[in-house]
Order: structure tokens, then sequence, then C-alpha cells
């Protein structure tokens, strides 16, 4: 037996407006919106053939590096366009050193990520 990911969960303050940098950066939709029992709403986002995201509020502030993150790869064009476009979107890079490939982001709440170039 083996599991599958069902959904990359990203913990949030407020949901909306990062489901709207998610969704304009990654070409997703809000598919669905539902509340636990505690009365927290959740946002699913996806796109066919995607892995899912979920924005998850959280009470608490971020406070250290992520222990997991997002890779991405630009669809079109190039990394450093790719970067500025998400810069553009809410993103902001926290580190860009050229002896890496990868140039790292985050986006409107602190979460980080990586833009690779395209493979």
């Amino acid at each position: 037996m083996t599991s599958r990911v069902l959904a990359i969960a990203l913990d949030c303050h407020d949901p909306e407006p990062l489901a709207r940098f998610w969704c304009a950066a990654l070409g997703y939709a809000v598919v669905k919106r539902w509340t636990d029992a505690h009365g927290v709403e959740y946002l699913e986002l996806a796109a066919d053939g995607e892995p899912m995201l979920l924005l998850q509020p959280v009470g608490e502030d971020k406070v250290v590096k992520n222990r997991m993150h997002l890779d991405l790869e630009p669809r079109t064009g190039g990394q450093r366009e790719e970067v500025e476009r998400l810069v553009g979107l809410g993103a902001r890079v926290v580190s860009d050193e050229p002896e890496f490939p990868w140039i790292v982001l985050a986006d409107p709440e602190g979460n980080e990520f990586c833009v690779l170039p395209r493979s």
C-alpha cells in the first residue's frame, strides 16, 4: 500500500488574497470552499492535472523558514522573467545567490518557494 499527495497545505492569515496570488501565479482557480467544525473556512485551489493547494487559516505568525516548499518552473519564458512576474503579483525575492540555480521568493504571507530555470 502507498499514499498519494492529496493537497499541499499552506498556512495563512487571510486565504482570499493569498488565493488570488497563487491562482495568478499558477493558473489555478478556487475549486472548493469548506468550513471545519470550528467555523474556519478553507480554500482549495487546483488546475487539471496539477497538485491541489489547500489554504488553511491559522492564528499564529510564520516565524522560521519553511521545512517544505514549492519549486516552480516557468512554463514559458525564462527564470528571471518569471521572477519579475511573480514579484509583480505580490511575491518578494528572499535570496538570489549566483552559485545556486534557484531564486528564493516569498508569497505575500511569507511562505518561501523557489523558481528554477526551465529544464
